[in-house]
Parts: C-alpha cells; sequence; structure tokens
C-alpha cells in the first residue's frame, strides 16, 4: 500500500475524476491560526550556481492538509518551472486512463483466478460482494491493479482524495500561475513498471491487502501521520523497506530503476549555466534511503540541504522531526 500511495501517482489519477479546482481555503468554521501544516518533505540541490528543490509528494491527502508549509511556497515561487513525475498535460489527457486500463489487464488470456489460491478467491470475493461487485467483474485484471483498486476505495472512506494530492494541487497551482510544466519520465514509462512487475509479488501485496483488511484503515493513517510529520527515518522504515524486503524485484523497478533514469534529467538542470530554479515534485519514497534522489544527488557532488523551517525549531526544542 505505501509504495502505491508514495510512488505512483499517475496510477492513483488515472482511476479518479479529473483534477478540479485548487484546493479550497479552510472551512470558516475551522481556525486557520490553529492549522498545523504538513512538515515538507523538501530539499535544496545546488551547485555553485544553479539549485533545484525536491519536494517528497504524498499522493492522498486531505483538506486538512492544507494550506501548505511557507517552505513549500517559498520553493514554489522561486521556481521558473515545476516538473512532475509526468508532464501534466499528459497525466490528465485521457489517452492516460485507456493506457492505465489497457496495461491493468492481465496478458495471454489468463485471469485472476488463475493467479490466486482458493483461499484468496474466497477472501477478495466476500470483500468484493459487501461492495456490491464480485470476483467475475475483476477477473481479466492484474492483481496490481486489483490492489490499487481497493487501495483507492479505503482511502475515499477514511477522507482522502487524489485530487488533493501534493503533486496534483501543485499541478493545478502552477497552471494558474502561468509556470512552465514538464515530467521526468511518461505515463507509458510508469505503467510498464507496475505491469512488468513479477506476478507472485503482485499477489503478495494482494494477499497482505486480503489477509490485513482490517488493520489497514490504521496502517494508512500511520503512514499519512509520519508523512505529516516529515519523520524521514520512520517513513523510511514504514514504505521503503517494508517494501525492499516483502517485493525486492517490484521496488527495483519501480523505485530505483526509475530514480536512476531521472538522475540525468536532475543534473542537466543543474548543469546547465544560467538556469532558473527548478522545483522537482515526486512521490516521498523517491527521496529516500540509500537509493533516493537525494542521497544519490549528494553522492554526485553537489550541495544538498533540507528545507524545513519547522525542523528548526523543533531541533531548538529538542524535539527533532528529521
Amino acid at each position: 500500500m505505501a509504495g502505491l500511495v508514495l510512488l505512483c501517482g499517475t496510477a492513483l489519477a488515472a482511476v479518479s475524476p479529473r483534477p478540479g479546482a485548487v484546493t479550497e481555503p479552510l472551512p470558516a468554521s475551522v481556525d486557520a491560526a490553529a492549522h498545523v501544516p504538513p512538515v515538507p518533505l523538501l530539499w535544496k540541490v545546488s551547485d555553485h550556481n544553479n539549485a533545484i528543490y525536491l519536494l517528497g509528494s504524498f499522493h492522498l491527502l486531505k483538506e486538512g492538509d492544507y494550506p501548505l508549509s511557507a517552505d513549500i511556497d517559498l520553493a514554489f515561487e522561486d521556481a521558473a518551472r515545476v516538473i512532475f513525475e509526468v508532464a501534466p498535460e499528459e497525466m490528465q489527457a485521457e489517452e492516460a486512463r485507456s493506457s492505465f486500463l489497457q496495461a491493468a489487464n492481465l496478458p495471454d488470456g489468463r485471469t485472476l483466478s488463475d493467479l490466486l489460491s482458493p483461499r484468496l478467491r474466497e477472501k477478495l470475493n466476500r470483500l468484493l460482494a459487501r461492495q456490491g461487485g464480485s470476483l467475475e467483474q475483476v477477473n481479466h485484471y492484474s492483481p496490481w491493479y486489483v490492489n490499487l483498486s481497493l487501495v483507492m476505495g479505503l482511502s475515499h472512506s477514511l477522507g482522502f482524495n487524489p485530487e488533493l494530492g501534493l503533486d496534483q494541487h501543485l499541478m493545478q497551482r502552477a497552471a494558474q500561475a502561468g509556470k512552465t510544466t514538464g515530467g521526468l519520465e511518461t505515463v507509458a514509462d510508469q505503467l510498464n513498471a507496475l505491469a512488468r512487475s513479477p506476478v507472485s509479488e503482485q499477489v503478495i501485496g494482494l494477499e497482505e491487502f486480503l489477509d490485513r483488511s482490517r488493520e489497514m484503515p490504521a496502517e494508512l493513517s500511520k503512514l499519512h501521520k509520519t508523512w505529516r510529520d516529515g519523520d524521514t527515518e520512520q517513513l523510511d522504515q514504514l514504505a521503503r523497506l517494508e517494501m525492499m524486503e516483502k517485493s525486492p524485484r517490484t521496488y527495483q523497478m519501480v523505485n530505483v530503476d526509475r530514480n536512476e533514469a531521472w538522475l540525468p534529467e536532475l543534473r542537466g538542470m543543474l548543469d546547465s549555466p544560467g538556469t532558473d530554479s527548478v522545483l522537482v515534485v515526486v512521490g516521498a519514497m523517491h527521496l529516500l534511503g540509500d537509493d533516493g534522489l537525494v542521497r544519490r544527488m549528494g553522492e554526485q557532488g553537489y550541495a544538498v540541504e533540507r528545507v524545513c523551517s519547522a525542523c528548526e525549531v523543533a531541533e531548538s526544542k529538542g524535539t527533532s522531526t528529521r
């Protein structure tokens, strides 16, 4: 589940309504002065004359997560361009939805029933029946897609919305501000990473959801809180390290390989003389740990610093959020 909400923004957007208006202000009943914005997962990477900001997104958020931290607002204002995993115009195109559904289909005439044990088939069928569906309706889809659909259903029931995801919000703000936008990869790149992941690991992910369905609301809420707290160590443990252990090949394909493909793009933003600052918004897991873009850019000789006013305040009080 962590991988889906911290890595795969296009997939989440493809199964949700089209993005609407920019997130509205807090309701009048909420005291704006008491609002505590999420602690941003934001880093500034620079060389002698250029800088980019790396911002870790949570692809499903709630209205109460806005307004954002002033750190993000300042980075957004400083950036001449805002770059996402996939360019907004491609991500929001109707072709992206059709490509997504095509990638979700099982190949070679196989069915989901062929891949699941009788026990899992029965569990899935019972869960779908409670939602007014059936196994037959999803039998031609890959396990990763069924798992994603279940996560989306759960997230909606808890008040999460992909339209409020940090990447979607900033896409809308960039459009309103007239900022140039772009992408690090294509829709096909992202969907290929999902569709080509080992079926055995896809089944493991679906099995975990089915076997722990009662625990999943608390797990998603915990993941969201950890992201809100800007706690990189805990988020790394809950998301990246767990995925690396349970689904190593999938982790390699959807996280490590994509990070490696993006590094030349990021270096190009910094190495071009006279380039204006750029804000790069990607799923939070892409920034974490030894395989993350933050560590990898530091290893390549760039100066890397976290931009986090809340962290500095917490450190001064001896309660670091790092």
